[in-house]
């Protein structure tokens, strides 16, 4: 009987474990990054989200490629964007920024929050592109791109430590927009199925390896251009949306 039942146990390759041990270890760091912005290292806080971007952007990719994704690994990668992107960058910025402003700023920290979860429930019932159901964009901006722009003031005062404080009733404002943001129905472009030509991919990878460079040595200034590059592209992306044929829906 024992031997039976042990030949129907199925086996699994241990590396097949590692895109959801990744997506524990961005947990980790959202964690950690609240637990420094507490204690009032809001850099190494900041970093910290960064990383989990990155380690966001690694896990799926990887599961793919090992062909071991599965409803597990979803619902941890959709409660690690919440902790990550939702919840982190929020407190970060309350502990930064907002603490002169207790009300106000915590009111903002929780529409941020709830803005963040209901884009990713959306998400997780099926609402992933807009008009015409194009696979090039997403509805709203996504959780990562949010936790990024929600940074942009801590961002901008880094980057430009000789302008004046950012008053908090801007931060407040501005973490509600963001939120906003999410929840909208803006068009958004989606690099899952971006693409490029073969004989381009030379120019890509240096451009890669230059923001990289330009992360390493300059990441405040590096990560306020990127937030700005961003918010430019949701004009693009509007714009593009606009030219698909309209199709109905039921």
């Amino acid at each position: 009987m024992r031997k039976r039942a042990d030949s129907r146990r199925k086996e699994l390759p241990i590396i097949q474990l590692l895109p959801n041990a990744i997506t524990l270890g961005a947990i980790c760091a959202g964690l950690t990054a609240i637990r420094l912005a507490a204690l009032g290292a809001i850099e190494v806080a900041a970093s910290l989200i960064i990383l989990a971007c990155v380690l966001d952007g690694v896990d799926g990719r990887l599961a793919r490629a090992l062909r071991s994704e599965s409803l597990l690994g979803a619902e941890l990668d959709s409660l690690a964007d919440f902790l990550n992107f939702g919840v982190a960058p929020a407190i970060i910025i309350y502990f930064w920024g907002l603490e002169n402003a207790p009300d106000i700023g915590w009111a903002a920290v929780l529409i941020y929050a709830l803005c963040c979860v209901m884009r990713l429930a959306r998400f997780n019932v099926g609402a992933k592109s807009v008009a015409g159901n194009d696979p090039r964009f997403f509805q709203g901006v996504p959780s990562p791109a949010g936790g990024l722009l929600a940074l942009a003031p801590l961002f901008v005062s880094k980057a430009f430590p000789g302008l004046p404080p950012i008053p908090p009733l801007v931060i407040a404002l501005h973490l509600a927009l963001v939120g906003g943001l999410m929840i909208s129905q803006l068009p958004t472009f989606s690099l899952k199925t971006a693409r490029i030509y073969a004989d381009h991919a030379p120019y890509v990878l240096l451009a890669a390896a230059a923001g990289l460079a330009a992360l390493a040595v300059l990441p405040w200034i590096t990560l306020a251009v990127f937030d700005t590059a961003y918010l430019i592209s949701l004009a693009f992306a509007y714009r593009a949306s606009r030219k698909l044929p309209t199709t109905s829906e039921d």
